[in-house]
């Protein structure tokens, strides 16, 4: 496959972000971008080339670490010290609340698996908000999820925690991997392959174009406001909690999905993989945590459709059909509920049904 070049500027040939199920997060340069004319990709040394790779790792390192450690170390000491106010945890909560769910509805059930339609409108919005989870372009992050589904625990699945070794040693290598590690091995997808329905979106390529602003705005803004209320200090403490501490949440609950959800839960649907249902994760994933039946049905709105199953991200989408803005919204049937079931004797919930 030929390399795509991207029309962008210097922050993004610098910051280029990509994060599946949410998923994957890679800074780094821009391994695509164009050459000066007259000169050959094969001209690169491979000094340069370690040198760009170690300078992504880096940057990705600094990335996953800082906002790590605010959440182990920061909110304990802040919470203690008496460093929080209600601002600064009700915005966290609504930058959460908007990335988790842009990702959810707008970057895996929308764009991925095309679960419904949605007017110019709501694509374009969904794509924003999906944006502010800082999650990566919609078009790298549908990329890498398509290939993840194409090769799900087996060889060729780029997160899966089953293909690192026998033994308990192996499956902690597999977590780790899962986790967060896979953001560090450098096996970029294609997107010609596993997106090209979404290259030529005019409306998305603006989006992409301005994602790492959007990201860079969710910081900002809850700095100004908090620096309007209570000077320098309320600045750092919205960023702290926020900033920091808002992007650990989303991030590791994203990639739970990945690690947690393929070791552990129960599997009442059959799947070739090692999918799973997760019920402690399900509120603060949007739902996306009832993972066993989204692989064993991906294009399906809904994942949570057993009884008591809470599914956020399919009552959301539900309020946008009953709004006109989403249509073709493909609601499972009991009955194809049941046909998936590996145990007949657990039955279906009856708000699958469309």
């Amino acid at each position: 496959v030929a390399a795509r070049p991207l029309e962008v500027d210097q922050f993004q040939k610098f910051i280029a972000v990509r994060l599946a199920r949410g998923t994957r997060v890679r800074f780094g340069i821009d391994m695509h971008e164009k050459q000066p004319s007259g000169v050959s990709g094969s001209m690169k040394t491979a000094s340069e080339e370690g040198a760009r790779s170690l300078l992504g790792k880096t940057v990705l390192a600094v990335f996953v670490a800082v906002p790590f450690v605010a959440l182990v170390v920061g909110v304990p000491w802040a919470f203690a010290t008496g460093w929080v106010t209600w601002l600064d945890l009700a915005m966290g909560a609504v930058l959460y609340s908007v990335g988790v769910l842009g990702v959810t509805v707008g970057y895996h059930r929308l764009f991925t698996h095309r679960a419904f339609r949605a007017v110019r409108g709501l694509r374009v919005s969904l794509a924003v908000a999906g944006s502010v989870a800082v999650e990566g372009r919609v078009v790298d992050w549908v990329a890498d999820h398509r290939r993840h589904h194409s090769s799900s625990d087996v060889e060729g699945d780029p997160h899966s925690p089953w293909l690192h070794g026998p033994g308990t040693w192996g499956l902690v290598k597999g977590l780790f991997h899962s986790h967060v590690g896979w953001l560090f091995v450098t096996n970029p997808t294609s997107l010609e392959r596993y997106a090209p329905d979404l290259i030529g979106d005019r409306d998305l390529e603006r989006v992409n174009r301005w994602w790492p602003y959007i990201a860079a705005l969710t910081f900002v803004i809850p700095a100004a406001v908090g620096a309007a209320v209570d000077g320098w200090a309320g600045a750092a403490r919205a960023l702290l909690w926020a900033g920091l501490v808002r992007v650990a949440m989303v991030h590791h609950v994203t990639w739970s999905v990945n690690s947690v959800c393929h070791v552990w839960g129960r599997r009442p649907f059959l799947t070739r993989d090692r999918s799973g249902n997760v019920a402690w994760l399900s509120l603060l994933s949007g739902g996306e945590s009832w993972h066993n039946y989204h692989h064993a049905d991906p294009s399906s709105a809904r994942h949570g459709v057993l009884p008591r199953q809470v599914d956020v991200s399919a009552a959301i989408i539900a309020l946008f059909e009953r709004a006109g803005w989403a249509s073709h919204v493909h609601w499972p049937s009991e009955q194809r509920v049941a046909s998936k079931l590996s145990d007949p004797g657990v039955t279906a919930s009856p708000a699958t049904a469309a």
